[in-house]
């Protein structure tokens, strides 16, 4: 029985073999669709996790208030965390590192070639507790400068390059930088620090030329343990925040809970657009296991090829393509083709059960 059915299969493709062929060509691309899809999403999640996770120890801490600075003499309004409440953090940290971080957006001049990226001011000492150094070394103070890769690959900067730091205008001396060192590519972080399309100078210089003398944007406090991160947390809310609040407090862990949902939610949605070609397919099957075993095989071939393919060029990264996590969408994928079309094949299945024989024998 099984061998007759199948001869009738065979038989059916061959006779209406270009409706077969565009249905099972339908069906390569909804496989591929899925799993690209999938495998796209899955490898975004995790590359963005690595990142994220390297990170996680860290407590972000920003002003809730508007504080009074003054540059050049002249009282200015910003938000900031002052050094009172510096010391306050410090205090309920323990032994914990804080890391106080000046901070603004700044356009520069390498050569003849314009630029803008973000600026951070630090303490020389507490750089090489969460950057790393690729080239050269760290800075010391004066007009000493780490540059971010993004920078120093973008306009050909080595070691002892010199930035000049400030809109170009002919009518003012813009002060310059030398390049110490070149730091190691971070990528998206969590801790509030992106440092790729950055310039980082000491604190002092910071502050000698942008104002805001004990006065930072940001404070991170770097865990120790990070089973910790709640009981730290709760300390410096109790300590700085008694009265009003005056810092917002957050952390990666919570970040990082949160991009994952996202862009789990993301994958699912590309699925279900992905899962629209394969309807449209099923459409015009009738021959569905055999279609659909054809269509799905050759689409789960195709999808490791492309689905590669998709993930280099959108990514960059394709360490975690063949993880479990990523490459499970390949038979995914075929699963969902093979069960679309043979259920694409149930109605005119049942149409053909209630036929007089004589008649189906006729049409065929």
């Amino acid at each position: 029985m099984k061998d007759i059915f199948l001869d009738l299969s065979v038989r059916s493709v061959r006779l209406n073999f270009l409706r077969s062929l565009l249905a099972s060509i339908g069906i390569v691309i909804g496989v591929v669709a899925i799993s690209s899809m999938g495998m796209l999403g899955a490898n975004m999640q995790l590359s963005v996790k690595q990142q994220l996770s390297s990170d996680v120890n860290t407590i972000m801490i920003s002003s809730d208030v508007v504080r009074t600075s003054s540059t050049a003499g002249t009282p200015q309004t910003a938000e900031g965390i002052d050094k009172s409440t510096l010391n306050d953090i410090t205090n309920a940290a323990g032994q914990n590192d804080v890391i106080p971080i000046h901070n603004t957006r700044t356009q520069f001049t390498i050569g003849s070639t314009d630029g803008r990226g973000s600026i951070y001011g630090l303490d020389p000492n507490d750089i090489t507790k969460f950057l790393t150094i690729a080239q050269g070394e760290n800075i010391k103070g004066g007009s000493d400068a780490l540059v971010g890769p993004n920078i120093a690959n973008n306009f050909n900067m080595n070691i002892g390059s010199r930035i000049k730091i400030g809109q170009n205008n002919v009518s003012i001396t813009r002060p310059t930088v030398r390049v110490a060192g070149i730091l190691a590519t971070r990528g998206f972080a969590s801790d509030g620090v992106n440092t790729d399309n950055a310039i980082i100078v000491p604190d002092t210089w910071y502050t000698d030329h942008y104002g805001g003398k004990d006065l930072y944007d940001q404070v991170n406090v770097i865990l120790q343990n990070i089973d910790t991160i709640n009981q730290t947390e709760a300390a410096i809310d109790d300590k700085v925040n008694r009265k009003t609040n005056v810092v917002r407090i957050s952390d990666a862990s919570s970040r990082l809970s949160s991009i994952s949902s996202t862009l789990g939610t993301i994958t699912t949605f590309i699925l279900a657009i992905g899962s629209i070609s394969l309807v449209v397919a099923a459409v015009s099957i009738f021959n569905a296991f055999i279609l659909g075993i054809i269509g799905a095989g050759m689409g789960g071939i195709c999808s490791l090829v492309i689905g590669y393919s998709v993930v280099s060029a959108m990514i960059g990264n394709t360490a975690y393509f063949f993880l479990p996590e990523s490459i499970m969408y390949v038979p995914y994928g075929m699963i969902i083709g093979v069960v679309v079309c043979v259920l694409s094949g149930l109605y005119p299945a049942w149409r053909a059960s209630n036929m007089d024989p004589i008649d189906a024998l006729r049409n065929e």
